[in-house]
Order: C-alpha cells, then structure tokens, then sequence
C-alpha cells in the first residue's frame, strides 16, 4: 500500500502549492513596503487616463489613492491594456486592480472582490422637449440609437422599439439631439459623464432600470484580510465625504447605487 501512501503525500504536496497565500500576507507585504501597487488602463476616461499634462487622473485613480491613504500606504499605479489587465493579478505585477471591472460570478471563481464601490443602470434618454416617451413602455413604435449588439439595444427591442445602430454612446446621443431617433437606452454613468462636460446639451433621463451592475476593486483570491481592509477603507472614504467629493467632481451625482 505504499503506493498510495505516495499518492496521498502528492496529493497533499499539490494541494499545499494551490493553496492561496496565507491569510494577511499580501496585506502585510503591502504595509511594509508602504505601497499598494494597483493595475489600471489609464486610457478609459473619465475612470482612469491621462490629462493635459499626461498626469494619471479619473474617477477609479482617485478612488484607488484614497483607499490606499486610509491604509496608511501609497497609491503605485501600472499601467496596461484591458486585455491584460487582470491576468496581471496571477502575475503578481500588482496588488490589486481598479478599472471598473464588473463584479461576476465567473470573475468571483478565480478572484476576490471589495465590496461594490460604483453603480450602473441602465436609462432611458431622450430630447429635452420630449413628453411622449416618459418610460420604457412608451418606446413600442418609436425609434431608439442604440449598438445593435449591446444588451441596451435587447432592452430597447423588447420595449418594441425600432433599433437606429450606432457605434456607442456618443453617436446615440448625437441622434437623438438631431431628431433622427426618439431616444436612446444606454448607460447611467457615460450619460452622466456627458451631461458633467456639456450641461446645457438638451438631453434627459426620463426613466431607469431598478437593477444595477456593479464594480468592485478586484483582488488576488485567498486573502480575505486584504479584501477586508480595502472594504474598511472603501466605508471609510464614504463616511468622511471623500467619496461623495469625488462621485460629484466626476459626475456631478452620487454613483454609488
């Protein structure tokens, strides 16, 4: 039977390299070193790109170099394209990585999540002066800009809307201010985005889905202390203003649910 006496100290050998770090270690690497090294595009504005002075700003930078104040360490940002980006996790390039990535139960098998830190729903825009379209209902006959392959443009064609194919949200929204489409479903936070750099663009939100999708600050999987101080850090920057402050510089709105 020594055979499978071998076999089960293989086993228990395999099982002990899998296993992830041990809990706190990555927490207390980053303590001592006194950075959190957090992976970002830096080319998707308004989250995370670079301004005229090809400074690293947006939205997820400045949430990331909070979180990382409340941990007593410093913001270190790495660059990279989004294909890439968090596979960049197993590499150990960097601790985390802030850069909307969407909270789902395919991501949450091989990584950790903070708790959610930013919301998006889906709205229903239309011309300012519109007073025919008041809800999704009201779409049926009408005609919506939407990309005709995105879950907008299913949720418009089940209201029985009359799909307009665009290559976005910019292109959509340029319809529906030229009269060539009644309205538009697309994205809370680009719409907000958008009315924070051109206010007086005659466009409105007449109605919004309940359900919202939600991003978190991605993790390597194992370390629940980490996950839990980022989570304490994330609570903390909503209770002393910080977030607030910086959901209204961006958004000019609360964007948190």
């Amino acid at each position: 039977m020594s055979w499978l006496k071998t076999l089960a100290a293989a086993a228990a050998l395999q099982a002990l390299v899998l296993t992830p770090a041990f809990a706190g270690e990555n927490l207390d690497q980053i303590k001592s070193s006194g950075v959190i090294k957090i992976g970002t595009e830096g080319t998707y504005a308004p989250f995370t790109y670079h301004d005229a002075a090809n400074d690293l700003v947006g939205f997820d930078v400045e949430i990331g170099r909070a979180v990382a104040e409340k941990l007593g360490v410093k913001a270190e940002f790495v660059e990279g394209k989004w294909d890439g980006l968090i596979a960049g996790l197993d590499a150990n390039r960097y601790d985390a990585v802030i850069n909307q990535v969407g909270i789902t139960e395919a991501r949450k098998q091989k990584y950790d999540f903070s708790d959610p830190y930013i919301a998006s729903k889906a709205v229903l825009i239309v011309e300012q002066d519109n007073e025919d379209i008041k809800g999704f209902e009201d779409l049926n006959g009408k005609k919506s800009a939407q990309s005709l392959t995105s879950n907008f443009g299913k949720l418009a064609e089940e209201a029985g809307a009359e799909l307009v194919g665009t290559d976005g949200f910019d292109q959509s929204i340029q319809l529906v201010l030229t009269g060539r489409a009644d309205a538009t479903i697309n994205d809370s936070l680009s719409f907000l985005d958008f009315k924070k750099q051109k206010p007086d663009a005659p466009v409105k939100v007449v109605a919004e889905k309940a359900d919202a999708d939600y991003s978190g600050i991605i993790v390597r999987k194992g370390d629940a202390d980490l996950v839990a101080a980022i989570n304490e850090a994330l609570a903390a920057i909503k209770a002393d203003g910080t977030y607030e402050a910086i959901s209204q510089k961006y958004f000019g709105a609360d964007v948190s649910k």
